[in-house]
């Protein structure tokens, strides 16, 4: 449905709350003021008059807020994903929900998960140990070309960082739910539950990209690992509810998996007594794979605002019912 401008907020000072439960919103506030001079920022505790807010830039959304928004336009998500708001669940279906489009996240990510498979593939954790021990000692060096990286979800993210892998050698297949007709040359390509266990068999290393939906919730579980060739690398950058949390100790402790890197938790941060800080076997880093500039998200809330200002619905407006 086109949304429709509201004459009230014909040249009306528009109005921001920054919403968010596990992380603080303040750095988000002189991005905003740049890209939104005019704006009526509100954030912390004390949002003052609910009546008036137009927008809410959420990350874990505090529950039961933006029902009581009766202006509230647009929700504006943090990052490229809406599964975040399922800890509020009353909100309100009216207002349009966004996603963030960041060019510069494919080549972050990218990055990252090059880091994470190269990080096992040649041994560097056993170099660090040596170096800090003083200790000259060789691994063994497997070509990259000997090494098979699976990614799971061949989006804009997943597909870059194929590219990247593939650019330093390493072979590198894709799986995703329904067919993609455009990838680029190298990714070998598999798609549909029907070809999962075929995908699956040939990953040395498996990256997690996919969008979290009722469907991929709990997609990384011990009867996956075990489809897996033994002593696999997993790197979940997805989201941490696609993971199984207790199969993955159970898979790492018995050799099924022979190391996992994990940058997104169910929990986050993640708590300081979780067993996943202390195994030896498991990387944490803090959800930093891909992060969106500040300046990045508030200008597209703003572009977002003037989108349905002109009765049109924003481009990256997102299907609750779908998950992207």
């Amino acid at each position: 449905m086109t949304a429709m401008p509201d004459a009230a907020c014909a040249g009306k000072r528009p109005c921001v709350a920054l919403l968010s439960s596990v992380l603080d919103m303040s750095y988000l506030a002189p991005a905003f003021r740049e890209a939104m001079p005019a704006v009526d920022l509100r954030l912390g505790a004390d949002l003052g008059a609910l009546d008036e807010i137009d927008a809410a830039v959420c990350w874990y959304p505090p529950p039961g807020v933006m029902a009581r928004m009766p202006r509230l336009r647009l929700v504006q998500s943090l990052g490229a994903g809406i599964d975040h708001f399922h800890t509020d669940p009353d909100l309100p279906r009216a207002p349009v929900l966004c996603r963030i489009v960041d060019s510069d996240m494919a080549g972050t990510m990218a990055a990252y998960v090059t880091w994470a498979v190269i990080h096992r593939q040649r041994a560097m954790g056993a170099y660090l140990a040596s170096a800090g021990a003083a200790h000259w000692q060789e691994q063994p060096i497997v070509p990259p070309g000997r090494h098979c990286v699976g990614i799971a979800g061949l989006g804009t993210l997943g597909v870059a960082c194929a590219q990247a892998l593939l650019a330093i050698g390493y072979r590198v297949r894709g799986w995703r739910r329904s067919a993609k007709h455009d990838l680029p040359a190298g990714i070998e390509s598999f798609h549909g539950p029907d070809a999962l266990d075929d995908f699956l068999s040939g990953c040395n290393t498996l990256v997690c990209l996919l969008p979290l939906t009722p469907q991929t919730h709990g997609f990384l579980n011990g009867p996956l690992f075990r489809r897996l060739p033994h002593g696999a690398h997993l790197i979940n950058v997805g989201r941490g509810s696609h993971l199984v949390e207790t199969d993955l100790l159970r898979a790492l402790d018995d050799g099924t998996l022979g190391a996992a890197t994990l940058d997104a938790f169910a929990h986050e941060p993640l708590p300081p007594g979780h067993p996943f800080w202390r195994h030896p076997r498991i990387t944490v880093t803090p959800h930093v794979a891909a992060r969106t500039e500040a300046i990045a998200i508030a200008r597209q809330t703003r572009d977002n605002l003037a989108t349905l200002d002109r009765g049109a619905r924003p481009a990256m407006a997102v299907d609750p019912a779908l998950g992207y």
